[in-house]
């Protein structure tokens, strides 16, 4: 079973607080997702070290 991590942030798009959750079993996940609020597609990079995430980033595709 994979571990996950729920993670808050905002929105780029319509600044709402959203969440998703992170499967720490990776390395790095890159993907497009639409925002459950206003649907615009948002970009996140995120990376994890030792079953915790490092660095997380939620862009416009256009960033």
């Amino acid at each position: 079973m994979h571990r996950g991590e729920e993670i808050f942030y905002q929105c780029p798009h319509c600044w709402e607080e959203v969440s998703i959750i992170v499967d720490l079993s990776h390395n790095m996940e890159e993907y497009v997702e639409d925002c459950e609020v206003c649907c615009n597609p948002i970009s996140f990079i995120i990376k994890i070290s030792a079953s915790q995430v490092v660095d997380f980033q939620a862009t416009t595709l256009d960033q």
